[in-house]
């Protein structure tokens, strides 16, 4: 616990264009690598999360004698696509009942359901902490609530003590026992899932899979054009949130993080996913196709993955939001959480007692998996 008696001041830039990289990234430390300065200043210079797409930014910054010692990634919110945390029920309560919901202030990383830290603090220092908080409450001044989202248990614990409700959801992880090589993992399946599991990669045979990092350009533009088409397919909730011009980016100053899976039919590429590496973690985000093939998904945004993951070692693969189905290829279920605070006392209160009784139910399915 720090012991200084300087002052603490609050910032409300505006924009991760007046953020100092390096200050915000040592606060960061081997965190997720989408809380990183890079990450969101991208988004936001990109045109992916600006006022115009309905995520104005606004960074909260806590100092201590002029060095920034707290800082979470916050954004003014007009609507509840893009989070993950699927709020529109409540929305729709609020609208229904009269009672403002937008804006919002959300902190989290917008189009990235990726657990870490929220509330970004120097070590030990628990003024700071707190003044982070008081941070977060001045810059929803114009707001009607607070979300934060995919916040560590840790966090969504304390936050719960002052006020903030507690969310649970669940997401679908991989985790490295110590497997030497793919079929050392397929060997902790019961016979007939593991048949089936080498029947579905049998499937992709007359495809050429290569998993790699360092992505050209034009690997990079074929991915987001495949992602585009796929996610076009959901309808009304599929939004292809990230410029072509994002990939091009990161590309260049994160290749060595990206980890690519490309399928190939001769010199063709016809399908890939776009993952981040960091700390001996692999994230799976964006997919995309440009044919169907049957169980093309499946090899190509989990069992390439896996088996790559072995290879470098990495603890644990986590391939996204949502789907049972990666259940029963062997990810494990993770609790996730998120923190929320309504202004109309009256919504809160209802939602607080609501998202009560969702626990246990998260909890139950959890025990029953």
């Amino acid at each position: 616990m720090t012991t200084t008696t300087a002052p603490l001041t609050i910032e409300l830039p505006g924009s991760y264009t007046r953020v100092v990289a390096a200050e915000w990234d040592a606060l960061v430390g081997e965190g997720s690598p989408f809380l990183e300065h890079e990450f969101l200043h991208t988004l936001e210079t990109h045109g992916a999360a600006v006022a115009e797409t309905g995520w104005t930014p606004r960074p909260i910054l806590v100092r201590r004698a002029g060095r920034l010692v707290a800082a979470a990634p916050g954004w003014v919110k007009t609507h509840s696509m893009g989070e993950f945390v699927y709020d529109h029920a409540w929305a729709d309560a609020a609208r229904r009942s009269s009672i403002r919901y937008f804006p919002k202030l959300v902190i989290a990383v917008p189009f990235t359901p990726v657990t870490g830290d929220r509330l970004l603090v120097a070590p030990g220092d628990d003024a700071a902490r707190e003044a982070l908080l008081a941070g977060i409450q001045a810059a929803s001044r114009d707001c009607h609530g607070v979300h934060v989202n995919f916040d560590t248990e840790r966090e969504s614990t304390w936050l719960a003590e002052r006020g903030l409700f507690q969310r649970l959801q669940y997401q679908f992880h991989w985790f490295n026992d110590g497997y030497a090589t793919f079929e050392d993992w397929l060997a902790t399946f019961p016979s007939d899932k593991r048949n089936k599991l080498r029947r579905e990669r049998k499937e992709v045979k007359g495809l050429t899979l290569t998993a790699k990092v360092e992505p050209t350009p034009e690997e990079l533009s074929c991915l987001h054009r495949f992602w585009g088409n796929t996610t076009e397919q959901f309808g009304p909730w599929g939004r292809v949130y990230l410029p072509e011009s994002v990939f091009l980016h990161l590309g260049a100053v994160w290749g060595h993080r990206l980890h690519t899976v490309l399928a190939r039919d001769g010199e063709r590429i016809v399908a890939g996913t776009f993952n981040v590496l960091k700390n001996g973690r692999l994230y799976g985000r964006y997919w995309g196709a440009e044919e169907g093939v049957k169980f093309l998904h499946f090899e190509v945004c989990y069992y390439q993955p896996i088996e790559d993951a072995i290879r470098r070692g990495l603890q644990v693969f986590e391939p996204g939001h949502g789907g049972t189905h990666k259940y029963r290829r062997g990810f494990r279920p993770t609790v996730t959480y998120s923190n929320h605070a309504i202004g109309d006392a009256r919504l809160h209160d209802a939602l607080a007692k609501h998202t009560a009784l969702e626990r246990a139910q998260v909890l139950q399915a959890l025990e029953s998996a």
